[in-house]
């Protein structure tokens, strides 16, 4: 099973920066997409429908905002769009496709450094959403919650971890909120479970020379149930092209969809 997520920062944007050309030659058996700041009345080019692919979108009723996307091979038995909170919901930020014992989600956690407020409706999120992870972890099914989660975990993920620490994304809650769903619930960190180079992000600001001088943080996570632990077979961030302030993360499973 192979799962690619990007943050795309403007699925149309991406679409112009060469992203759906480069998706065919992936061979993803899922995509999944945020910030995808469209309305699917926008996208009616063939473009945003790749041949193969079964594609679904959870669109933000404010036009140019958030929004995500899943893109399968196979067709699922189910989706269901948003968390069941319509102050969520209405921005677009989770989307699960089930296929048999398996679903795959789609999962645009909201920044919190515009402004307070923001960062409140953050930890709403995050606490609304705990019960969620936590009933899944019971269900005699396996999830894969993929997307941009706005957090780097731990100084490994971050470049520059002393300045940042005051910083959404990087404040000590949002870091103790993921610790307790990967040390005490037993969530699994796709990335982390093969051995990694040192500075491998997934994000770069657009201020500056981030990009250039490599100066990243890790937000886009593969969390799954503890039952895909040991999983893992191969995990690909890729930077060879720049579709988005994001790159795709990639990572092969010993899984199958049923």
């Amino acid at each position: 099973m192979r799962i690619i997520t990007l943050n795309c920062n403007g699925i149309r944007s991406a679409a112009r920066k060469g992203f759906f050309d480069w998706l065919p030659s992936q061979n993803a058996d899922v995509i999944c997409l945020q910030e995808t700041k469209a309305q699917i009345s926008q996208l009616s080019d063939a473009v945003f429908s790749p041949k193969g692919y079964h594609c679904f979108y959870h669109d933000a009723e404010k036009k140019g905002y958030s929004g995500v996307a899943l893109y399968s091979k196979k067709a699922p038995d189910a989706i269901i769009s948003g968390l069941g909170f319509d102050k969520y919901d209405c921005e677009g930020r989770m989307l699960e496709a089930r296929f048999g014992n398996t679903s795959i989600i789609s999962l645009y956690l909201p920044s919190g450094s515009a402004k307070e407020e923001r960062q409140a409706f953050k930890y709403e999120m995050m606490d609304d959403l705990l019960p969620r992870l936590m009933q899944f972890k019971e269900e005699q099914r396996e999830y894969v919650i993929c997307g941009d989660w706005n957090i780097a975990h731990t100084k490994q993920d971050i470049r520059n971890w002393r300045g940042n620490q005051k910083n959404s994304g990087f404040l000590p809650e949002e870091r103790a909120w993921l610790t307790h769903l990967f040390d005490d619930l037993g969530f699994v960190d796709s990335f982390r479970e093969l051995p990694q180079k040192e500075h491998e992000y997934t994000w770069w600001s657009n201020r500056g020379q981030a990009w250039a001088n490599n100066t990243g943080w890790r937000i886009d996570y593969q969390i799954s149930t503890p039952g895909l632990k040991g999983r893992v077979k191969r995990t690909t961030i890729y930077r060879d092209q720049r579709f988005s302030d994001h790159a795709p993360f990639t990572v092969d499973y010993d899984w199958k969809i049923e």
